[in-house]
């Protein structure tokens, strides 16, 4: 196993999640916040670090977006939970890491090689999660027009990237036979 810095911040990323949920179910969104808002920073940080001083590991390859998805899972279900974010948008939002990593697993396990390639679409829908988030703890419970249509806007591109991956995915495993 190979400790880094990068990967000791993606295990801290990890750590974070019960402390943001603690505050979540304590109704102290402001708390929340702040944690949510450090965990990012740390996703940042590790990212630079492994690529500004080469240490990229299989270990950080794994941990960086498994504690990316425990993060804005744990926080869209807590907020769903909690009445601030609806659930027809968390469902979408779940359900597409859920395919994207259930591939991932299925293809991997029948010997096939796979590299997710993000989009510009897939960095749009994780902005615009990312958002609705920070929004929706900010305001939390203040609902108005701003907020109806970033989570619209944030629903419609998440199943439309879900999709998208999904499809380009199936295409490259069914069409080069070189990803064996």
């Amino acid at each position: 196993m190979s400790i880094n810095i990068p990967n000791t911040l993606s295990i801290f990323r990890i750590l974070l999640v019960p402390v943001f949920l603690f505050f979540i179910v304590k109704d102290r969104f402001s708390h929340a916040l702040v944690v949510f808002v450090a965990a990012g920073l740390t996703d940042a940080v590790d990212g630079f670090i492994a690529r500004a001083f080469n240490q990229k590991t299989e270990l950080g390859a794994n941990l960086d977006p498994l504690a990316d998805k425990l993060l804005l899972v744990s926080v869209y279900v807590a907020l769903t939970a909690k009445g601030i974010i609806p659930l027809w948008l968390c469902v979408p939002v779940i359900l597409r890491d859920a395919v994207i990593v259930s591939g991932v697993l299925i293809f991997r396990g029948a010997g096939r090689k796979v590299v997710i390639r993000p989009t510009i679409y897939g960095k749009l829908t994780t902005f615009l999660q990312i958002s609705t988030v920070i929004y929706a703890m900010a305001f939390a419970g203040r609902t108005g027009g701003f907020f109806t249509t970033l989570i619209l806007v944030t629903a419609a591109i998440t199943v439309f990237t879900g999709f998208d991956y999904a499809l380009r995915e199936i295409r490259t495993q069914w069409g080069d036979e070189k990803s064996h």
